[in-house]
């Protein structure tokens, strides 16, 4: 006889194992599918210090250039060159950054928001932001999700707004010290508590995505080190996203400056497929697109043959 008893599921409980892939989320009047293939998430950064270099208020600081025009040419740019779904962001995220007021950022988001609703009224518009008042403007100007770098914080308050606006939300993992003594387990602890913690606050499980949050709160080592490991990350359940575009790791592995980082992004790109990630956030969407799919095709399978009948 068995001496280790059997154990039933409790009549409202759920076994734990999470589905592979994900199920479908609808962002926007988009329904993604998870697991299909890798979305491209194009970054247009309404401000004047991105790390990268490509901040629109930047651009407009040295010549007669409207930075909402600009957003908006740059946003159908990126949606003819494939982009699935942008990001917008009015304050950098880079380290030692100055932090932008609440009003500030709003007043450089919730414009361009509205004009690439209006010019593009099918694409998914994300709003890079961890501030609640600006997150529900920039709802209210038309956006379909919302992006959170300190998605692992104590506070709710992000997390509360997509419950009370009924739409998804990244949480990315961030801390303020890179201290760790197991890194992928506490990142995969911090995502797991994050998650829990967004759907207490009323956010449903389909409606959240996770971001293990490369380049912060992390070394270049512990940066590379999540890179090779995110296969793990599925078994927390949810869609992945990652955002390596650009990004220091890559410079001072290549020893390049912020705009001579594409090869190093597409490469990350390929391995990102290849771990099963489902969304890219990237600067140069047309490379991206064609990493990502050519990459797919390998991985996944999925590609089409126009010629085929």
């Amino acid at each position: 006889m068995d001496a280790t008893p059997s154990v039933r599921l409790p009549a409202d409980a759920d076994s734990g194992i999470p589905d592979q892939p994900p199920a479908a989320s609808q962002i926007g009047s988009r329904t993604f599918i998870w697991g299909s293939r890798t979305y491209v998430m194009g970054v247009v950064n309404v401000t004047p210090d991105s790390f990268s270099g490509d901040g629109l208020l930047a651009r407009a600081s040295h010549g007669p250039n409207d930075p909402v025009a600009a957003a908006v040419r740059l946003a159908e740019l990126m949606a003819a060159e494939g982009a699935d779904l942008l990001d917008i962001g009015g304050e950098s995220t880079r380290p030692g950054h100055p932090s932008v007021s609440a009003a500030d950022e709003r007043r450089r988001v919730e414009p361009v928001v509205r004009a690439i609703r209006d010019a593009l009224p099918e694409m998914p518009i994300s709003i890079d932001t961890t501030k609640p008042e600006v997150a529900q403007a920039a709802l209210d100007a038309g956006a379909d999700l919302l992006n959170d770098i300190w998605g692992t914080s104590e506070s709710s308050a992000m997390a509360r707004v997509a419950a009370e606006r009924g739409v998804p939300i990244v949480l990315m993992h961030n801390r303020s010290e890179a201290r760790y003594r197991s890194l992928v387990a506490e990142v995969m602890v911090d995502l797991q508590r994050a998650l829990e913690s967004a759907m207490s606050a009323g956010v449903p499980w389909e409606s959240l995505v996770i971001d293990p949050g490369i380049g912060f709160g992390k070394t270049v080592e512990q940066n590379l080190e999540i890179l090779r490991d995110l296969s793990l990350f599925s078994a927390l359940g949810r869609p992945i996203l990652v955002g390596t575009s650009r990004k220091s790791t890559i410079g001072k592995v290549l020893d390049l400056p912020a705009d001579q980082r594409l090869e190093g992004t597409l490469a990350t790109t390929s391995l990102a497929v290849a771990s099963g990630v489902d969304v890219v956030r990237v600067h140069d969407v047309q490379a991206n697109v064609r990493v990502a799919r050519m990459a797919d095709a390998v991985v996944r399978g999925s590609w089409s043959d126009p010629g085929r009948a």
